[in-house]
């Protein structure tokens, strides 16, 4: 018998029989549960709701932690479970209204989506008023920076120790000489040789390694190598038309003398170009200009409610203004492709982010998994289930633009607009292939927390809900948690972030920056045979 309140809340089931010695919790639906759209079968809930909870006409029949999914309506088993008005997976076992709805009765959808090119794009009118600027560095091919680094680009994992050792050299407060420098950032990494040189693996690497060296935000370069790897120091440069301002370095290990003699002509190689680096100086430019890398990590039930959606709405304001975007993750785009298939500018655009698609069905089989492995525990503790009920959220962050270009990845961004880049799910190494891609400024939304840097990008993070930013203050930039608490909107945490965007890309530091994170989070994505 289903159990609720009457009058004053004693404790009654729906036959009229007291039960005194139970008491019970009678709210509003809306008070307590998010239905994001009318046809959907579930709803996240936004506290925790006990067995018990009498919510409007619907009675909660299991615990439901927050963040996680209600029945609103009943589901028998094989059926399509509905949430953003899509399935995001079948019920594996009957579902009553009031339960809930997790892995041990969701699981996935395996069913072809029907695919239309073009049918929604929308060409997002050019805002009124005066041109937004940001301040920048101007460089002399005609991009912009958003920061002042001296990067040591290895080709070598054999050479990233003395690497660690020459950017050691500028910690602390050597670089107080030097205000307008933002640092010198060691960018090391675990291959560079043992790799057949044509091989698809040695390409992403060495695409990698020169779009990092080519990178706005890099004002000076140290490449270094230890002289026998199969990705030799100066095939990073060979080709490259680096700014004529941009002052360049080639050192050898073993031809320059070992690690001693190569930390200090490593040092004396950056000494000399840091007074005129330092002699830079911000001006404005118009935020066409930026290249903004969107991205998630640690996502919960609230990441495609909250923070996503405002991305997604500062990435429109951007690109209405002439900017770009890049959306990346593509085993977070799976079940949710259908949507930016229709917002793609041609059928070849489309396309393409069908042909990656169909390349990591099959990277996931040869491995032995499937492309519904890519919900970590943490987001399955946070209230996700299915990669369809998480890529359907992270798509979000695409906001409404149409998409203009799908790229390989840390293939060099060109295009403007919105577009996607085919990277991996994992953070460090999704944000590489975006960094390396040109992103000038990176926004990372996350639910559980993540602490990720990118040097030589700053990175923005904002929490998807409030009890994760009040946990972590002094990690997080920006709390897009107050949508679900009733004090902010969509469209105004999205208006907020987009200012946020332009005064970090104007200097503001973000916390990641604070506290000197982003070395360690370079990680270019590893593919094919080592030998």
């Amino acid at each position: 018998m289903v159990r609720g309140t009457f009058g004053a809340g004693t404790p009654v089931d729906w036959c009229g029989k007291r039960y005194p010695g139970r008491v019970t919790t009678t709210l509003a639906l809306a008070e307590a549960v998010l239905v994001l759209r009318p046809d959907d079968d579930v709803g996240v809930a936004t506290r925790d709701l006990q067995s018990g909870t009498v919510l409007g006409s619907v009675v909660v029949t299991q615990s439901v932690p927050r963040g996680h999914k209600l029945a609103v309506r009943a589901v028998p088993q094989g059926a399509p479970v509905r949430k953003y008005g899509q399935s995001i997976g079948r019920a594996t076992r009957d579902i009553a209204v009031g339960d809930h709805v997790h892995s041990h009765n969701l699981g996935m959808d395996d069913d072809e989506r029907a695919y239309e090119f073009g049918t929604s794009r929308v060409t997002l009118p050019v805002p009124e008023g005066p041109v937004r600027t940001f301040d920048g560095y101007r460089r002399s091919d005609g991009r912009w920076g958003t920061r002042n680094y001296v990067g040591i680009v290895t080709s070598v994992n054999c050479s990233a120790s003395t690497a660690r050792l020459i950017a050691d050299q500028f910690r602390g407060r050597v670089l107080d000489a030097y205000p307008h420098v933002d640092g010198v950032v060691a960018l090391t990494h675990d291959t560079g040789c043992g790799l057949v040189p044509t091989s698809e693996g040695a390409q992403i690497t060495r695409r990698t390694l020169r779009g990092y060296a080519d990178h706005p935000n890099v004002a000076g370069l140290l490449v270094l190598g230890l002289g026998c790897e199969m990705l030799p120091a100066q095939t990073l440069l060979d080709g490259l038309d680096l700014p004529a301002d941009k002052p360049v370095t080639t050192l050898v290990i073993q031809e320059t003398g070992g690690i001693r003699a190569t930390v200090r002509a490593g040092v004396a190689a950056i000494e000399a170009m840091l007074p005129g680096i330092d002699a830079l100086r911000r001006s404005p430019a118009p935020v066409s200009e930026l290249v903004l890398g969107l991205n998630c990590g640690g996502s919960d039930g609230y990441s495609g409610i909250t923070a996503n959606p405002a991305l997604g709405h500062a990435s429109d304001l951007l690109v209405a203004r002439g900017g770009t975007s890049i959306l990346a993750e593509t085993p977070e785009v799976f079940g949710a492709e259908h949507l930016l298939l229709r917002r793609a500018v041609s059928r070849s655009v489309g396309q393409k982010l069908l042909d990656r698609l169909d390349w990591w069905k099959g990277y996931t089989a040869a491995g032995g998994g499937t492309m519904d492995n890519n919900p970590s525990p943490g987001n399955k503790a946070g209230g996700l289930t299915t990669i369809l009920e998480k890529s359907l959220g992270a798509v979000a962050k695409g906001g409404t633009a149409e998409l203009v270009e799908v790229y390989e990845y840390a293939e060099k961004v060109t295009a403007r607009g919105f577009t996607f880049m085919d990277t991996p799910g994992y953070d460090p190494v999704s944000v590489t292939g975006l960094v390396a891609g040109g992103a000038t400024v990176v926004v990372f939304t996350t639910g559980r927390g993540s602490v990720l840097g990118c040097k030589p990008t700053p990175s923005i993070k904002v929490a998807t809900n409030t009890a994760t930013y009040l946990r972590m203050t002094e990690d997080m930039d920006l709390n897009a948690g107050r949508i679900v608490d009733g004090t902010a909107t969509v469209t105004s945490v999205g208006e907020e972030l987009f200012e946020l965007i332009i005064a970090v890309a104007s200097g503001r530091q973000t916390v990641s920056e604070e506290l000197d994170l982003g070395s360690d989070e370079f990680v270019p994505w590893q593919l094919g045979a080592v030998t």
